[in-house]
């Protein structure tokens, strides 16, 4: 940060804190109850995603363009997990609301950078199935190896850049009234909300982060999949429609999965008390690396049968053995 800072001139003077107070929950006895489910879906989310990345890097049929995209998505839902709930679980089953002021932007630049690269993940899948169902008979050349890795590498490029900006103009600010965050980890719109300074930039960035990373992916995706669905309806048979809107199937449910929450916790924010607003932030962090890898699992016809060929060769080797 201190190299950041120095971008912008060595003869200003903020008033940093120490340290931060993450104080969520207020009224509720039996919280850490709710905290404890939390770890639970964090080894679910943590169990899934690693079996699909372990899959797709077994099976060698799954190493195509689009299952470059999987694996990156089940990887940037175990990293954000793996940022966020240790801490989150450390601070409030033991105790331990103190976060210091670097450790505090930190959390919240790994936290940024993998939300974004949700978002932008979900828009790498659509235009795999645009490509896929649209130019069947060019998918090969327009979708390689070489496109999908550049595609998700620009993808974090951005995503890191944004964090970086987002979390430097934090370090911009004064923080010489309250150091209480009222929220369960550092929350950039909280966080901003207690300098005592100008705080034009970080709002500016707060919506410019709204329209980019969640609105402008999320009419990307919903335009590509009306294009698809008009192009079904030139099709001539029923079962080809079926069988190519089977494909898009999972991808969908990861994008209802991911933006629903995120755009109902965004829109009903003003209405919701602060402990309602706490519970569906984290729900809204915690349930898509969740849920993420189940969907690809039960919902992906190629996943399900790298799944049922690694458990028959599983067993033909223990048979093998006690022969």
């Amino acid at each position: 940060m201190n190299f950041f800072n120095s971008a912008f001139g060595t003869n200003i003077t903020f008033v940093r804190p120490a340290y931060f107070i993450i104080s969520a929950f207020s009224g509720f006895p039996d919280i850490k109850y709710y905290y404890v489910f939390l770890f639970l879906l964090y080894i679910v989310s943590v169990l899934g995603n690693t079996v699909v990345m372990v899959i797709i890097c077994v099976d060698h049929t799954l190493r195509t363009p689009k299952y470059i995209a999987v694996f990156n998505l089940a990887f940037v839902d175990l990293f954000e997990g793996t940022a966020l709930l240790p801490k989150v679980l450390d601070i409030f089953l033991f105790d331990h609301p103190y976060i210091s002021y670097n450790d505090c932007f930190t959390l919240l630049f790994f936290y940024y950078t993998c939300i974004v690269m949700q978002s932008f993940n979900l828009v790498a899948l659509s235009y795999d199935r645009l490509i896929a169902i649209i130019f069947p008979l060019h998918y090969h050349v327009k979708v390689t190896h070489r496109f999908m890795f550049s595609l998700i590498a620009s993808f974090w490029l951005y995503a890191i850049t944004f964090a970086v900006i987002a979390v430097g103009l934090l370090t911009r600010h004064s923080y010489c009234n309250s150091v209480v965050i009222n929220s369960y980890f550092c929350d950039y719109g909280q966080i901003y909300r207690l300098a005592c300074d100008d705080k034009t930039r970080s709002i500016i960035v707060s919506i410019l982060s709204t329209v980019l990373n969640l609105w402008l992916p999320l009419v990307f995706i919903v335009f590509t999949y009306l294009y698809i669905g008009y192009a079904l309806t030139k099709v001539a048979t029923v079962h080809e429609r079926v069988k190519a809107f089977k494909t898009c199937t999972a991808h969908l449910s990861l994008v209802a999965v991911f933006f629903l929450p995120v755009i109902i916790a965004s829109n009903s924010m003003g209405n919701l008390n602060p402990n309602a607003r706490i519970i569906n932030l984290s729900l809204t962090s915690v349930f898509p690396p969740t849920l993420n890898p189940i969907i690809y699992v039960l919902q992906t016809q190629e996943i399900k049968e790298s799944v049922k060929k690694l458990f028959k060769i599983r067993r033909q080797s223990k048979i093998a053995v006690h022969v």
